[in-house]
This record gives C-alpha cells, sequence and structure tokens, in this order.
C-alpha cells in the first residue's frame, strides 16, 4: 500500500455517532474521527449523534448522500450483534455498491484485539451516488483500528495501488 508523488486532495467528511447514551460531553469515537479527518487534512462538514433507529441513521445519511457537500460518511456505533442495533438494516439498502472487502478486512484486524468476538462485528461500507460510507463499531478502539488500518490510506489520493478518492462526487 505505497504512496506516490501525487498529490493530497482533502475530501468533506460527515461524521455520524448511533448511540442510545451518547451526546456531546461522552462521544469519544465521534470526537476521534472528527480529529483524526482534520489532522489528515479532511474538512470535516457534519457531525451528529443519532440514537439506534434504521429510520433516523437513514433519514440523516440520505441526505449527506442527495447533497453536494459530504463525500464520505464515517458512522461509529450500531453495528453490533444486539437485536437494538440496526445501523448494518439503515445503511445497506441506501448502498448502490456495497464494498465487501471493508467489513472482512475489519474483522480480520479485529481479530488479533478481539478474537471471535469480531464475529458478531457487522461493519460495513458502501458508496451510493458518489459518497463514501464506512460503518464500525462504537468503541474508540475499533474507529482507531479501521481509521489507521483501513479507511485513512484509502481517502489519501496518493495510497497506490488503488484508493476511492477518485470516485468521490464532486463537492458545490
Amino acid at each position: 500500500m505505497g504512496k506516490t508523488e501525487s498529490s493530497f486532495i482533502p475530501v468533506c467528511v460527515a461524521v455520524l455517532t448511533v448511540s442510545d447514551h451518547r451526546d456531546s460531553s461522552n462521544n469519544t469515537s465521534g470526537d476521534y474521527f472528527r480529529q483524526v479527518s482534520r489532522e489528515a487534512g479532511h474538512q470535516v462538514v457534519e457531525s451528529y449523534i443519532v440514537p439506534d433507529n434504521k429510520y433516523a441513521i437513514r433519514e440523516i445519511v440520505s441526505r449527506w448522500i442527495a447533497g453536494k457537500t459530504v463525500q464520505v460518511v464515517l458512522v461509529n456505533g450500531g453495528t453490533g450483534f444486539n437485536a437494538k442495533n440496526s445501523t448494518p438494516e439503515a445503511l445497506q439498502p441506501l448502498f448502490d455498491r456495497d464494498i465487501e472487502g471493508f467489513g472482512e478486512a475489519f474483522r480480520r484486524l479485529s481479530w488479533d484485539d478481539i478474537g471471535t468476538s469480531t464475529l458478531q462485528s457487522r461493519a460495513l461500507a458502501g458508496m451510493a451516488n458518489g459518497t463514501l460510507i464506512f460503518a464500525m463499531p462504537g468503541s474508540t478502539g475499533a474507529c482507531r483500528l479501521a481509521w489507521e488500518q483501513l479507511i485513512a490510506p484509502q481517502l489519501d489520493a496518493r495510497t497506490r495501488p488503488c484508493q476511492f478518492v477518485p470516485h468521490l462526487k464532486p463537492v458545490a
């Protein structure tokens, strides 16, 4: 996963925390994604906390997909196997294309930390209307793993042989 001398291209990121108990005072994973996105040189243009309700999740993400200001959505929370978790059910119908490799790679990397518990992770990613959407568990450790090992390199136009930047919609 090398880099070449291509130019860095910042992207417009939205962060969505799915939780029934987080608020702005304890949203460590949302805070983490906003911080590392900015540190990487990207622009954070939207950020919300939403209850774990598939229709509430779908409403916000649909607006970002249809709009002209968000290119990448980072969703944390609601991906576990608990019956209350609804992030995959909210997002999957919105995808034009699934990115199966994200969930597979995330679970493989998680294996080293949590062993067979990774089987209950329903992390997923997809593309909709030129908007790249990543959804992962709500723990800050899981978000850090996903960002450092998978997402950050794929949001860097210098990563070779390929990354997602050329597939993103232009922003207004």
